[in-house]
């Protein structure tokens, strides 16, 4: 098995896409012209009038395509050539879409925004009623898409889009198996627990076993109370792959999607099965079918029944974006060579991948696009092999290895103007710093020219920010749950920013990044909190005293892991052997932003109204509250707001300064924001409208007299 790197671009040998099932001996056939055809099959008014575009529609329906096992651009999908054929010699595949057009299309503004579904959901459909900021993209004109990419989202609902991907087998038609690795995490005691497991992934749908007969080489379950504890084996007679419950007990019946567990599934254990898997999906057939689509309602009249393109002749711009999972689905779009389309062109002029500090693992023998990863739960799991730089030239010097995620489409000349967005969570529970950084952590990466990286100055994964936003459950976290501090108005406006880069070549924002050159990304161990204590929270109504901040400097490192000699790391594609993957004695540095120690809010980035004009520290993460449990609260950060008066904080004991200090009165704090705001609108960080709906906010929410 050969793997050569030319110039920074990734290019499979024949030998290598052999040896890991993608290929075989015969000789490339010409390609062929892969058949698209579109079935709309709902249209209906979308609520609404804006501007002078006016009214909405929305369409739903299915692309069906085919993908060519000959054509070069495809070379790089694992199984592609173990993939079933049709009559034409080619790889069939489906996708949901939903479409959000204006209704006269000669009124829309060119600009195609593509949103990818997050396992299927659409996180970011637009909305205006709940959103009101996001009018302004109809006001605009935008044309909205949303087209399934991942195979094994089940069809849960109607709003859920699906895409069905082909099952590879081996030559004679036989089902090919291979070892397959999950976890099972019990949030209470239950008696069995469904596949396919694991914190983000669990509602899709799983790989079966090739045998329910457990005690055959291969199969095994372990328990640990923390990821580094060592596996204790669950003997085989101990657990079945069935479903089991109080009426019918273990060892309950055969179920090739669930597992039963004598005495069942104890919420203080992290529970690991490995199996022997059958059936893999064609993963990366999903990226293929996404190119395809977009690149259909680009550019083309008609499909090929003949059927118009809605869209035929009005796009002139795409813009690409994703959030969380799909965001790091589009890096992997972009990074395994999929923004080229089939005619050589680009399919994305723009990526925005917001809060996507990883990849996705969608391109090896059983994978799982749904994954995720954490310190305690998922921390060995697919989507941290890839790299995580974006130059082309990039070298990481622990492995050798060369490339960054743009390099293929560098090679292609398809790089579209690329946006990646970080909040705290990227930092602390999803390995986010390398992308900054050297993979030791001693110097800062100079960034590609047509890049931008936005770090959301202490800000949660995700959630509405404001002081609504937060909850306390004692038991659960250990700090009130969510940040005040958040990315929302700050997103809208650098969308914005990237469509008047795409579209009008007008440079964006500078990238606001913390770096090591200016002490604002240092190792965990550097950072110094204030004291932040004698506060309370109301629960179900009644203060509840906020334990006094103790900081851990716990946050999840990134192991340098081994899953094999057919595993290519570089790219996330290949076959897993080796489950769990052996780790390397090595880890990559992971460095976070630095806090004032005033206020212990970060330092760097972009610093939004509720950081520049606090009303309390916004922790980018927080504590699992579980007694023995060593873990981050998953995707969430931590609140713990500032004393009013400085009598009140100064008896407390309290190192922060109080609202009082820093406002003095109602009109000081409103003050405050409004300059804030006005700082951000005048540095392209925050829309005119957004910054009047906070000063509004402000001054019908006091929090001084």
């Amino acid at each position: 098995m050969t793997f050569l790197i030319l110039r920074g671009a990734a290019l499979l040998t024949a030998t290598l896409v052999a040896a890991c099932g993608g290929g075989d001996d015969a000789p490339a056939a010409a390609p062929k012209t892969p058949r698209l055809t579109l079935a709309v099959t709902a249209t209906q008014d979308f609520p609404g009038s804006y501007g002078s575009v006016g009214a909405y529609e929305q369409l739903t329906g299915t692309v069906s395509g085919e993908v060519d096992p000959d054509d070069p651009k495809n070379a790089v999908i694992q199984d592609l050539r173990l993939a079933p054929r049709n009559a034409n010699g080619l790889v069939d595949y489906k996708a949901d879409f939903l479409l959000i057009k204006p209704k006269d299309m000669s009124k829309a503004n060119g600009v195609l925004r593509y949103d990818a579904p997050n396992r299927g959901n659409i996180l970011t459909l637009i909305n205006p009623t709940a959103s009101p900021g996001d009018a302004v993209y109809l006001e605009r004109g935008y044309v909205f898409l949303y087209s399934a990419w991942q195979g094994d989202v089940p069809k849960s609902s109607p709003q859920r889009l699906t895409a069905t991907v082909p099952v590879a087998k081996n030559a004679d038609g036989s089902a090919i198996t291979g070892p397959y690795r999950t976890e099972l995490v019990p949030t209470a005691a239950t008696p069995s627990m469904t596949l396919p497991g694991g914190v983000f992934n669990g509602t899709m749908i799983p790989y079966e076993p090739a045998s329910l007969d457990n005690t055959q080489p291969g199969y095994s379950l372990t328990r640990r109370v923390n990821e580094t504890d060592p596996r204790v084996l669950i003997p085989a007679a101990d657990w079945t792959f069935a479903t089991c419950s109080g009426a019918n007990p273990f060892p309950g019946t055969a179920s090739p999607t669930s597992v039963c567990l004598k005495g069942g599934f104890d919420p203080k254990y992290l529970y690991e099965l490995v199996y022997v898997a059958k059936d893999p999906k064609v993963m990366g057939v999903g990226l293929a079918a996404l190119r395809d689509t977009v690149s259909f309602f680009r550019r083309q009249a008609a499909d090929s029944a003949g059927t118009p393109n809605p869209l035929a002749g009005r796009i002139t711009h795409t813009i690409g974006q994703g959030t969380s999972q799909s965001g790091n689905a589009m890096k992997t779009f972009l990074h395994l060579g999929f923004n080229q389309a089939l005619d050589g062109g680009r399919v994305f002029d723009g990526l925005y991948a917001h809060v996507a500090a990883r990849q996705t693992h969608i391109n090896t023998r059983f994978a799982v696009p749904g994954g995720g990863g954490g310190l305690r739960t998922d921390h060995t799991a697919f989507g941290q092999t890839a790299p995580r730089a974006l130059a082309a030239d990039y070298t990481d010097e622990m492995t050798g290895r060369r490339g960054g995620v743009m390099a293929r489409c560098s090679a292609s000349n398809t790089c579209p103007k690329f946006f990646l967005g970080l909040s705290g969570t990227e930092f602390w529970q999803l390995q986010g710093s390398p992308v900054l950084t050297d993979a030791f952590g001693l110097r800062d990466l100079v960034q590609p020219d047509n890049a931008r990286i936005y770090y959301y100055a202490s800000t949660q994964h995700g959630g509405a920010g404001g002081t609504a936003s937060i909850s306390f459950a004692p038991t659960r976290n250990v700090y009130p749950a969510g940040t005040v501090v958040h990315f929302n108005d700050t997103f809208r406006a650098l969308f914005i920013a990237l469509e008047d880069w795409v579209v009008r070549n007008t440079a964006p924002p500078a990238s606001q990044t913390p770096r090591i050159a200016d002490g604002t990304l240092v190792r965990a161990d550097q950072l110094v909190f204030p004291a932040m204590k004698g506060l309370t929270w109301p629960v179900s109504g009644t203060p509840t005293a906020i334990p006094e901040f103790q900081y851990l400097a716990r946050y999840n490192g990134f192991p340098l892991l081994d899953f094999g000699p057919q595993y290519l790391p570089q790219d996330e594609s290949g076959i897993a052997s080796v489950l769990p993957p052996a780790y390397l004695n090595r880890d990559y540095a992971i460095l976070v932003p630095q806090v004032d120690p005033a206020t212990g809010l970060t330092r760097a980035g972009i610093r939004s109204v509720e950081a520049r004009a606090p009303l309390g520290t916004s922790v980018e993460f927080n504590y699992v509250a579980t007694p023995g449990i060593v873990d981050l609260s998953n995707l969430t950060g931590g609140y713990i707001p500032f004393h009013k008066t400085t009598a009140a904080a100064q008896a407390a004991g309290d190192g922060r300064p109080s609202l009082e200090q820093l406002y003095g009165t109602q009109a000081g704090y409103v003050a405050a924001v409004t300059a804030a705001a006005d700082e951000l609108v005048a540095q392209r960080l925050l829309l005119r409208r957004d910054a009047d709906a906070i000063v509004a906010r402000a001054i019908a929410n006091p929090v001084l007299p």
